[in-house]
């Protein structure tokens, strides 16, 4: 199964809209499954018309550990308060004992290691939720929500990846839509493609994020390309990333106008592939971009 990853460096340049209709257009052709891997604000599903009813399963799951302390084996050293990295543990210094907050502890170990009394230890905590569907497209979508005040999420898009292929054991391409950032879930996104579609925008800040994300991308040294949304707000930073891009012999996948039917597309809860017709060409072109590039030719 090839492994196609959609990030964007920056939130808001259109990532989940892109994603959507590349699924169907790629659809047409291949057996795909979609991954949802931005497991902080998954919505993915959302674009395809999805509801709650309309997936075949949820789950918890747990790819974190919290602390606790065991009271009556605590010496009141106040060693793991001191220590604490991440400020989650507080000091009742009428009781002397250490009090742990609820959203506070990431799981790192260390107050539990520098216990002299042994009196913390590590338990699991559900952090997150797991679950499929298959959208009125034919294929399936796999997604993630960490639960809130929870941490994880790295490890969490980890477990959407290894679901997708469960759920989808003769799909040809995994399509995965990550987060924005360049974070523990994005590297967990972008480990093991085949091939990254970086989404930016023409301004400041959606040119600079691209450029951080790509900088993950070539750690793993994956191929990628990029598209350019909303390319006409911002003529004189299209040229810039287009110059950037001729400079790194990044190929330009697409550049797409703005367009209110993205906005009306989203309110109908369709992919815009579907509103407007006239972007099943945009994004068949899209298909024979990656062709060109070799993404689906076998190693």
């Amino acid at each position: 199964m090839k492994q196609i990853t959609i990030l964007s460096g920056k939130g808001g340049v259109g990532k989940s809209s892109i994603t959507a209709s590349l699924a169907i257009a790629l659809s047409k052709k291949r057996k795909i499954v979609c991954a949802d891997c931005d497991v902080d604000a998954s919505n993915l599903a959302l674009v395809f018309g999805m509801g709650t009813d309309d997936f075949e399963m949820w789950k918890s799951i747990s790819t974190n550990q919290k602390a606790r302390v065991d009271l009556s084996r605590c010496t009141s050293c106040g060693k793991c308060a001191s220590e604490c990295y991440f400020d989650a543990i507080d000091w009742d210094g009428a009781k002397k004992i250490p009090v742990f907050k609820e959203f506070g502890c990431e799981g790192c170990t260390v107050c539990e290691m520098i216990c002299p009394a042994s009196a913390i230890e590590m338990y699991d905590v559900s952090n997150a939720r797991i679950g499929y569907g298959k959208t009125k497209y034919g294929f399936m979508v796999v997604t993630g929500q960490l639960e809130m005040g929870e941490s994880g999420s790295g490890k969490v898009v980890s477990r959407v990846k290894e679901l997708s292929l469960d759920v989808s054991k003769h799909a040809d391409i995994m399509l995965v839509d990550a987060a924005a950032g360049i974070g523990c879930p994005v590297i967990a996104s972008v480990a093991g493609s085949d091939y990254v579609i970086g989404v930016c925008e023409p301004t400041p800040s959606g040119f600079s994020d691209l450029k951080r994300a790509l900088s993950v991308v070539n750690h793993f040294n994956i191929p990628y390309g990029i598209v350019i949304n909303k390319f006409d707000l911002n003529l004189e930073y299209t040229q810039k990333i287009e110059e950037f891009a001729k400079k790194k012999g990044i190929r330009v996948l697409s550049k797409l106008g703005y367009d209110k039917c993205f906005m009306d597309a989203l309110v109908n809860l369709v992919p815009v592939i579907e509103f407007s017709p006239a972007y099943k060409e945009i994004f068949d072109k899209v298909v024979r971009a990656l062709e060109d590039e070799g993404v689906f030719r076998d190693k």
